[in-house]
């Protein structure tokens, strides 16, 4: 059975809260067929990038080979921080964020802890296929934020959702679509 490793969002995780409609939606679909792994990052209503570092190393280093990584919001920067500063111990089949905020300097997004350099792409390990979706009309994290990731990970596909959703409480059909073709290989 493969394993999913979920990383969600910041903010509160209780039940109908942050990112937990979309993992329940997860793991619906996916359970019969799926290990969804999904961990409580630390301190999620007040996140900060090293204990969540540390969380993520863990959980990436207690994966079988060939994982697919599904982070949503917060989860998703962080892991593309992490990989831009560590070499992950076991290869991923696939990763696929949700509506992932790009931190940059000289915009609200410039929170020093979560910012990348600006060639963060150039330090990361080879990479299996990156699969970014995010919401046209998201009215937290603005679309753009994918397209930067799109523009600066060469093997990124940008897959833009219909609709203003950022916490994707009814689950994302495309989604389950996507970590399935990975399942089967096409």
């Amino acid at each position: 059975m493969r394993q999913v490793l979920f990383i969600h969002s910041a903010g509160p995780q209780g039940e109908q809260e942050g990112s937990s409609g979309l993992l329940q939606y997860l793991r619906e679909q996916l359970d019969a067929e799926f290990q969804v792994i999904a961990p409580k990052m630390p301190d999620p209503d007040d996140p900060h990038y090293r204990p969540w570092k540390h969380a993520l190393q863990k959980e990436i280093a207690s994966l079988d080979d060939g994982a697919i990584v599904v982070t949503h919001s917060l989860g998703g920067s962080v892991l593309f921080k992490f990989l831009s500063e560590e070499a992950p111990e076991k290869p991923f089949a696939k990763i696929i964020t949700v509506a992932a905020p790009y931190w940059e300097s000289n915009s609200q997004w410039a929170v020093e802890e979560f910012l990348l350099e600006e060639n963060f792409g150039c330090h990361m390990p080879p990479l299996p296929e990156i699969v970014l979706f995010h919401s046209a009309g998201d009215p937290i994290v603005p679309f753009s934020h994918s397209q930067k990731y799109s523009k600066k990970l060469s093997n990124a596909t940008l897959r833009k959702l219909p609709g203003n959703d950022h916490l994707f409480p009814n689950g994302i059909s495309e989604l389950v679509s996507e970590i399935r073709k990975t399942e089967s290989g096409s």
